[in-house]
């Protein structure tokens, strides 16, 4: 799949130019730790495990995030699908060529000297689009013994690589909160098991891990424990009314601060560091002073949020509203694109 005529470049930083000006996050001075772009598509597709590469799913281009590294990003959030990994079960093998791919795309970011957050994209409670249960394996996750193996042996795949980071899981919702406590840390203690002793774990909530709701909901998560001390929380926020991510219409120019206040304030007080692992909004002036006013308020309060990554890049996006992939064409086009207009045009097939 390509773009057909029009490219959003709606996250990107500097010579990719964003209409969000995104860019002042990337390039200037930040106090921010970390600041990037999700990588999906090996997530993509249907229930067919492993599947095709190419064909039913795809890994990120790493021309592309190499794009986005020399304008700044430091920070690559690689999505796949345990189904794919381990397509047998949760404890299972590898499928060697999904893993490959897999290992491919996250070595090339790290050899680059920036961090790669390997995330099985899973929703943990949540049916894919192709109705089938979240595993696969005909239930929703709630074995913590198999969830920690099944840890142990993804982080023993990249226990040597001080720059990989793990997320547990991607947006638990609708669980009960102890169970989401114990998924986590029993992640955590399988990572650990492995001999991955210098990587950043991120965590994540129920209510799909909303900085918005995150006190309402995720509380019980300050109970979690490392022995390497390197628990990250990981929070997701979109500005529509619904915070769903589905609308390019924001709220309101400051409903970025507002939403994040509250989980900022949640942070400080329990002296933990968090990060905003999805965010988004519409190429529109609403959403752009929503988002750069989010993310001001957080560079102000750095001390406890470490970053944040844009939802999303990667190959087969088309034109969606969210999309920042940098075109294979972007070349032919940079002189529009540095100008800050909102669309470069193709006529790529």
């Amino acid at each position: 799949m390509r773009f057909n005529r029009f490219a959003i470049l709606a996250a990107a930083a500097s010579a990719v130019a964003s209409p969000l000006n995104l860019k002042k996050f990337t390039k200037k001075a930040s106090s921010f730790k970390w600041f990037g772009s999700n990588e999906s598509g090996a997530e993509f597709g249907t229930g067919i495990f492993p599947g095709v590469y190419g064909t039913d799913y795809i890994f990120p281009d790493t021309s592309t995030i190499q794009t986005l590294i020399d304008d700044g990003m430091n920070i690559f959030r690689v999505t796949f699908l345990m189904e794919r990994l381990v397509p047998t079960e949760m404890t299972g093998s590898f499928d060697a060529e999904y893993l490959s791919n897999l290992t491919y795309v996250v070595n090339y970011i790290t050899d680059a000297g920036v961090h790669a957050i390997i995330d099985p994209h899973n929703f943990v409670n949540t049916p894919r689009l192709t109705l089938i249960d979240v595993n696969s394996y005909g239930s929703i996750i709630e074995s913590t013994s198999d969830f920690q193996t099944f840890w142990t042996n993804v982080a023993g795949q990249f226990a040597s690589n001080d720059l990989v980071i793990f997320d547990t899981n991607n947006e638990y919702y609708g669980m009960d909160q102890t169970l989401v406590l114990d998924l986590n840390q029993a992640a955590i203690d399988g990572i650990r098991a492995a001999g991955a002793t210098t990587q950043y774990i991120f965590v994540e909530g129920n209510s799909y891990t909303g900085a918005w709701t995150w006190t309402e909901y995720n509380d019980n998560l300050v109970n979690l424990t490392d022995t390497e001390d390197k628990i990250v929380y990981e929070m997701h926020q979109y500005l529509d009314s619904d915070g769903s991510g589905t609308s390019a219409t924001c709220v309101s120019s400051t409903i970025g601060q507002s939403r994040v206040e509250s989980a900022t304030q949640w942070l400080i007080d329990n002296n933990k560091v968090g990060i905003l692992g999805e965010f988004a909004g519409g190429v529109n002036d609403v959403c752009e002073e929503a988002i750069e006013g989010m993310l001001s308020y957080m560079e102000e309060n750095s001390a406890v949020w470490l970053g944040g990554l844009w939802w999303a890049a990667g190959p087969w996006w088309g034109d969606y509203i969210f999309s920042m992939e940098p075109p294979e064409w972007y070349g032919l086009c940079g002189n529009a694109v540095d100008s800050g207009a909102l669309f470069c045009v193709s006529n790529s097939t």
